[in-house]
């Protein structure tokens, strides 16, 4: 059965996803994150899209689904409009494209977005109220830059973090004015700013019989701002959220839509996923922000996902990626010479319960197989490219 389910506890399924033959070893299971710029800048644009199968860059998006393969996926940047997941799925996910086998999730799971939401407030202090940048999180209508999660396995819980507010994260990095040594945000819209740019979601994926935590979200990009740094501040604490809900000392302040506190119990397997909008040494995020996770206890960080193409893209582009101190195999965006240059946005972070058995980020150099795919500038597909991570799900 197809679900689509939003602002609600997922109603618990009664069958189990077998993972093994008797006896045999469990298979791995490919947890990835897309951030796909199905995002469109009109409401309604992306059913219209998607209610053809005819849409060129949603072919594409769909046939790199269809060559990574993964079992459960978070997609980026897919405007809320619940009617569009059967629509991309129907028209194509599960038709071949480029010659590729058709991907088949039988689960999905979707929720409002605070993009494009209207505070009431001027929270860019221009002397104007209203537009993208006054919004919960910057978007011209409600939902646009949403997100969507397919998956092969039953999703039997869920919760969303939308209307979490940010003053309520101890220690929160609020945004201090430079020319007043004041708060960025005034006392009465502090009390309604959310912390989520987006969401954060907590999803439980029955695999066998072990529930993961597929905790997922997409941190605002920490531009577009002034010396004030309110996007950079904010996507670290968007960051720092996962970090403290998976540890039940540092959870208690947490709160759901539905008013429950704290995150996940110990010992839970998780998987954190999404445009985290952070790269661990270049680009505009605070330092240490991506850290947060990369270098978390609870975090099992030792492999990286790769590629051949950003190897291929920094050496040439060259320009601002020859400044870079990260590895450009472990790039996921492609932001090309200009101003943060290519960057480690995207992740795929399992607990250290979860053993990694292999992992990739979907970007084929120049001559090799699907290069098509991603390309060079204006994109064929998006700037972002998938990130896949192959994991061992242990028994109870």
């Amino acid at each position: 059965m197809r679900r689509t389910a939003w602002l609600m506890t997922v109603a618990l399924l009664v069958s189990l996803t077998p993972m093994t033959a008797s006896g045999a070893r469990p298979e791995p299971v490919r947890f990835a994150t897309f951030n796909a710029s199905l995002n469109r800048f009109g409401e309604g644009d992306l059913v219209l899209d998607l209610s053809t199968p005819d849409n060129a860059q949603a072919k594409v998006i769909a046939e790199i689904i269809q060559r990574a393969r993964p079992d459960v996926l978070l997609i980026n940047e897919f405007d809320f409009a619940p009617a569009a997941v059967d629509l991309f799925r129907d028209n194509y996910l599960e038709v071949s494209q480029g010659g590729a086998d058709p991907i088949f999730f039988e689960h999905d799971f979707i929720a409002p977005s605070n993009t494009g939401i209207p505070s009431g407030f001027d929270l860019n202090n221009n002397g104007v109220i209203g537009g993208p940048d006054d919004a919960y999180g910057f978007g011209f209508f409600p939902g646009q830059f949403g997100m969507v999660v397919y998956s092969k396995y039953p999703i039997v819980d869920a919760r969303t973090f939308q209307m979490f507010l940010w003053k309520d994260m101890p220690g929160a990095l609020l945004p201090i004015d430079p020319t007043t040594d004041e708060l960025w945000y005034s006392p009465a819209e502090l009390d309604v700013f959310r912390l989520s740019s987006k969401s954060h979601w907590d999803l439980e994926i029955q695999i066998g019989d072990k529930q993961v935590h597929f905790l997922v979200s997409h941190p605002t990009p920490p531009v577009f701002d002034g010396p004030e740094d309110r996007n950079g501040t904010r996507n670290s604490d968007e960051i720092r959220f996962w970090a403290d809900y998976v540890i039940p000392s540092r959870s208690s302040y947490i709160y759901d839509d539905e008013g429950e506190l704290g995150g996940i119990e110990p010992g839970e397997p998780f998987v954190i996923a999404g445009d985290q909008n952070s790269d661990p040494l270049d680009g505009d995020s605070i330092p240490g922000s991506i850290q947060q996770l990369l270098e978390h206890p609870m975090v099992n960080a030792k492999v990286t996902p790769t590629s051949t193409g950003g190897v291929w893209a920094s050496e040439t582009q060259d320009a601002i990626n020859d400044t870079h101190l990260s590895d450009p195999a472990e790039d996921t965006a492609d932001f090309a010479d200009t101003a943060p240059g290519n960057l480690r946005a995207d992740y795929v972070l399992p607990s250290k319960r979860l053993r990694i058995v292999d992992s990739a980020v979907f970007w084929p150099a120049a001559g090799e197989a699907f290069f098509e795919l991603t390309g060079t500038f204006p994109f064929p597909s998006s700037d972002h490219r998938l990130v896949w991570v192959d994991l061992l799900v242990p028994g109870p």
